[in-house]
């Protein structure tokens, strides 16, 4: 299939909305919304997008928590300038509730720090994992969204987060090893955990016809290779000089300035999720989001030793 071609057969946000409108009715309308935020490599711009998305998510009257699962790089509370004393590990421990480590910033997002807290999610004893569902029951009365910024690439703790999501949006650029990185996660969350359907953003491009190009070259190889999976184009962020200069400055790029091209950009992307209707079938809640998490562990856990 040629580029032109990809690009006449490019899924829309549009296109999925119409498939999509009548599961959305019957979802209750009280379960949070769980988007995993992630990439095939670093430094794409994950975090700064998942911030700047959930600041742009509550301008639009929506709650937002954000999951800070980047076990790597766990730097969300950068973008906000903000730390927290406290971390989802000493809620595994039985040390804090869920709400006594949630740090809320000026906007009003709220953010639940990961630091290492997820990095052993196969070593979790039950009575660890039993504590966390049921403190994690108390996020549906908290949120609308639930934005999970997930590490880089394919380590086991970055499949199960986003195999566990109700929407899985992956992140990439035009660089060649960012693309073909995006396709192998996609390849292993399809192959190994049945993930389906992606929505794609393009970051730090200078046109919308560059950004088409890298979703016509994703979506020929997705096409031709994984069968059944469906990626959505979904936007893009344009190459921005402002950004980061938000960022030396700990700042969001929409509060740094509302009007630069990457802001704009970043508003139109969230209206087009706070307008969408979930793509998941599921019609759990986020505690139910979290023992998706550890049946993925489990099993992943189960085919090694069995291997």
């Amino acid at each position: 299939m040629d580029q032109a071609s990809g690009l006449r057969n490019m899924v829309t946000s549009d296109t999925v909305l119409k498939r999509r409108t009548s599961m959305a009715s019957s979802r209750n309308n009280t379960t949070p919304r769980v988007l995993a935020v992630t990439s095939g490599k670093g430094g794409v711009g994950k975090t700064n997008l998942v911030g700047n998305l959930a600041v742009a998510l509550k301008q639009f009257g929506k709650r937002v928590i954000i999951l800070d699962a980047d076990m790597g790089l766990a730097n969300i509370d950068i973008i906000f300038n903000m730390r927290s004393d406290y971390n989802i590990s000493h809620v595994i421990n039985g040390e804090k509730k869920l709400e006594q480590i949630l740090v809320t910033t000026k906007h009003g997002v709220q953010i639940i720090p990961g630091g290492s807290g997820f990095a052993h999610l196969t070593n979790l004893t039950e009575g660890e994992k039993l504590n966390l569902l049921s403190e994690f029951e108390v996020l549906g009365e908290l949120a609308d969204i639930v934005l999970i910024d997930t590490g880089a690439g394919i380590s086991s703790n970055v499949l199960y987060f986003n195999s566990a999501a109700d929407e899985c949006i992956v992140i990439a650029t035009r660089e060649p090893t960012s693309i073909t990185d995006s396709y192998a996660l996609m390849k292993v969350l399809s192959k190994n955990y049945g993930t389906k359907y992606f929505k794609l953003v393009v970051n730090m491009v200078q046109s919308e016809k560059d950004a088409k190009a890298v979703y016509s070259t994703l979506s020929t190889a997705i096409e031709r290779f994984l069968g059944n999976v469906v990626l959505e184009y979904f936007g893009f962020i344009p190459m921005d000089p402002v950004l980061p200069k938000a960022v030396v400055n700990h700042s969001t790029v929409l509060d740094f300035d509302s009007n630069a091209p990457s802001s704009l950009a970043i508003v139109r992307l969230a209206r087009k999720i706070a307008d969408s209707p979930c793509v998941s079938d599921t019609d759990g809640n986020i505690k139910f989001f979290m023992k998706r998490i550890f049946d993925s562990a489990d099993k992943s856990d189960y085919d090694n030793n069995q291997g």
